[in-house]
């Protein structure tokens, strides 16, 4: 199996679907994120949550914080899956690794997606006030974290995965520094982004951003929430309904 994904891509003798959807995890988290999105999404549309190292099954590997390794890395062990339709979407940190990996695959020639969703992130242009707090004591960090409503209130009475959890978001916070410093130039890719109405990280505004980031279409949707509506029922909903649109081949205008 696919060190990168949480399920298999494939059965053997069934047919290919549709329509891929790769989706990239934020910050300190893992594909678990998306966990309950399959039923959301009709059968033709495979959705594959991606794991990178460092958590998870995948907790004794090091932790990836160079952007162009990780980009290097899911071209080797993702881009085979990627010779028919696909989608990415991206969560906080996950939507930087979506428009650095579609960016990546568009500009060496290969099929990019078909549709790319970014959500709960400033573009690169912007500034990032966590993606700053990188190189914190642990205390500090802990305290920035809190500030922006990044942590599960349950981790405090669990000194164990607090621990495990700060050295993740550090790294990830490293990775999310490096990604941002590459020029960004627009994908030739539609492009969604989608903020949450009470998120402190991201604002609406600031999501908004993205629009520079594409040649050929933008929107932004607000859904409820903060930082974290990626666990909530109305992103994947929206989500589907969008990629059913993009599956389904266009018919062809007859003269």
């Amino acid at each position: 199996m696919n060190q990168y994904l949480a399920v298999s891509p494939g059965v053997p003798g069934l047919p290919e679907p549709a329509l891929r959807l790769l989706c990239f995890h934020h910050a300190g988290a893992g594909a678990l994120t998306f966990a309950r999105w399959r039923p959301r999404f009709p059968s033709e549309i495979q959705v594959l949550p991606v794991r990178l190292p460092g958590r998870e099954t995948r907790l004794r590997e090091p932790r990836i914080t160079d952007a162009v390794e990780l980009i290097a890395e899911l071209d080797a062990h993702l881009g085979p899956l990627l010779d028919i339709p696909h989608a990415f979407y991206g969560h906080s940190l996950g939507a930087l690794v979506a428009y650095r990996f579609a960016l990546h695959r568009a500009r060496a020639g290969h099929r990019p997606p078909r549709f790319v969703g970014v959500g709960a992130c400033a573009p690169p242009h912007l500034p990032a006030p966590l993606v700053e707090q990188a190189d914190l004591p642990d205390d500090q960090l802990l305290t920035a974290l809190a500030k922006y409503g990044t942590l599960p209130s349950y981790l405090f009475e669990r000194p164990k995965w607090l621990g495990i959890l700060l050295s993740t978001m550090r790294d990830d916070l490293r990775l999310a520094r490096s990604l941002r410093a590459q020029p960004g130039d627009p994908m030739p890719v539609p492009l969604q982004a989608f903020a949450g109405t009470e998120d402190k990280v991201a604002t609406v505004q600031a999501v908004g951003g993205w629009s520079r980031y594409t040649s050929a279409g933008f929107e932004l949707r607000t859904v409820p929430g903060g930082h974290f509506f990626v666990r909530d029922a109305e992103l994947p909903t929206l989500l589907a309904a969008q990629l059913r649109r993009v599956a389904t081949p266009r018919p062809i205008a007859r003269a």
